[in-house]
């Protein structure tokens, strides 16, 4: 569903002569071209799942605001503008993602599931919030949030 998703919005794209969706997209399927070779010898001969797509997906919206910051220090703000529309255009595919309130919210929940008492229980609690909340969550914000809630 989501490849097709991306082959429709690149259609989309050349026939409304939108380059920057064009090159993100482009990007985005040569880079699941490559995951989907990579996982030829592993078995998978029909493409990665959705899941791992979506994982593809949020690591380069992760790499994307990285080079932002690093144009932002080295005063090229042009490129950290593409950058941030290339985000904006990635984030099309992934489902909504959660806000601060929400994702504290199932920091505490997922505490709570655990029996977490202090930080060294932190991998339980990540790893339940990974399985719950895998597309939706951006765990770097909520490994702050886990810290914080656990005492860390």
């Amino acid at each position: 569903m989501l490849r097709q998703q991306l082959n429709d919005a690149l259609k989309a794209a050349m026939l409304g002569k939108d380059a920057r969706t064009v090159s993100t997209v482009r990007l985005i399927l040569a880079a699941l071209k490559d995951r989907d070779i990579a996982a030829r010898p592993k078995g998978v001969t029909d493409g990665i799942g959705e899941d791992e797509i979506r994982q593809m997906l949020q690591s380069m919206i992760k790499q994307r605001r990285e080079s932002i910051t690093m144009y932002e220090q080295g005063g090229r703000p042009e490129l950290a503008k593409q950058e941030a529309e290339e985000i904006a255009i990635i984030e099309k595919f992934l489902p909504k993602q959660m806000g601060e309130a929400e994702i504290t919210a199932a920091v505490k929940a997922a505490i709570a599931a655990t029996g977490a008492g202090g930080i060294k229980d932190m991998g339980k609690v990540m790893a339940v919030l990974k399985g719950s909340h895998a597309g939706t969550m951006d765990f770097a914000k909520a490994g702050a949030v886990v810290k914080k809630e656990l005492g860390g």
